[in-house]
């Protein structure tokens, strides 16, 4: 194994939103020797509440963009690393409009890569299983760091498209980087556009979920502090030029996340709504985390997954001052799409 990397200044793009809030979160509690600047555009996405609280000695947020050159100049030197979780993410979103998914995914990531260039910052990109297209739903297989690409969404395809410049910029330039590419997560401080927190919310608002087409569709959860611990392992053990994929067995399907929840809140398991399928709606996504657990010696401490979404429950119960602001709106917009 390679010795330790012990970075003590950490950029985290997209800070401020789902993922990356969680990781500084993660950071700030497990690291106390490390400080975090978090460069988040704050977008609908990002939300600085997220990071509210976190002492200000050891994280300080910068509003920015990160395909904005001058301000990479201006606050990457004196870095030791970046860990780059900003993307724009939503399928639905890049199925009506792909445009904002190319510039932030695909050139925010050649700013980040040509920044740590020029600094010679380490930099680890937080990817998607998505970017491996699906597998059938009857297939034994899982995602391994040995799956083709084969991405099927705006989405994903611009998320491909960036772990591609990782990989060039490593080979090409020697970037000392790692790539991870995770599964589904859940917990707190997901945007209620999301599966998981919008059945829950709706639920708490007395609204009858909706499920996609069959409701067969599979996706393999981990809880985002497991992906947290993972991202951080690989940050500071992993090999450079490496991929990992990181993944917590918790495959489900949504019809059975959706009856779980609704139990977990006291309701009957069949109170939802059918709703047509979206286009290219991916059947099955599932990872394969050997290499990260033998190589790095990383496990999930998160591998309950009733408990988990029970206390992801609570966390929604309790912090409806969180997310009754962005509600309203993301329920419109699912209205004008028919959702």
């Amino acid at each position: 194994m390679a010795e330790t990397f012990e970075p003590k200044n950490i950029i985290v793009t997209g800070g401020c939103g789902f993922i990356g809030s969680n990781f500084v979160h993660h950071v700030v509690r497990e690291h106390p020797e490390v400080h975090v600047t978090v460069l988040d555009k704050l977008t609908y996405a990002g939300n600085p509440e997220n990071i509210a609280g976190l002492p200000v000695d050891r994280v300080e947020l910068v509003v920015g963009d990160i395909c904005d050159a001058e301000l990479l100049d201006r606050i990457v030197p004196g870095h030791d690393a970046i860990v780059h979780y900003a993307a724009e993410s939503h399928n639905d979103n890049s199925i009506a409009d792909p445009e904002p998914f190319v510039q932030t995914n695909v050139v925010g990531t050649f700013r980040l890569l040509e920044a740590c260039r020029k600094y010679d910052v380490r930099y680890h990109h937080v990817s998607t299983d998505e970017v491996y297209g699906d597998l059938a739903i009857d297939d034994p297989a899982r995602f391994t760091e040995e799956t083709p690409y084969k991405p099927s969404s705006p989405y994903s395809s611009s998320k491909a498209s960036s772990d591609m410049l990782v990989r060039a910029w490593t080979r090409t330039y020697g970037i000392r980087s790692t790539i991870s590419n995770c599964s589904n997560n859940y917990g707190p401080y997901q945007h209620v556009e999301k599966f998981i927190p919008r059945q829950i919310t709706n639920i708490i608002d007395g609204i009858r979920p909706k499920l996609y087409g069959d409701g067969k569709n599979v996706r393999d959860w981990i809880h985002t502090e497991d992906h947290s611990s993972a991202v951080w392992t690989i940050l500071t053990k992993g090999r450079i030029g490496e991929t990992y994929l990181i993944g917590a067995d918790g495959e489900k399907d949504n019809i059975t996340v959706l009856r779980a929840i609704l139990k977990a809140m006291g309701k009957p398991e069949d109170d939802f709504d059918w709703v047509r399928d979206r286009p290219g709606h991916d059947r099955r996504y599932a990872i394969d985390s050997t290499k990260l657990r033998t190589e790095l010696g990383w496990q999930p401490q998160h591998t309950d997954f009733e408990s988990g979404l029970e206390a992801t429950i609570a966390w929604y119960r309790e912090h409806e001052d969180w997310w009754r602001p962005a509600k309203a709106a993301t329920e419109a917009k699912y209205a004008k799409q028919g959702q």
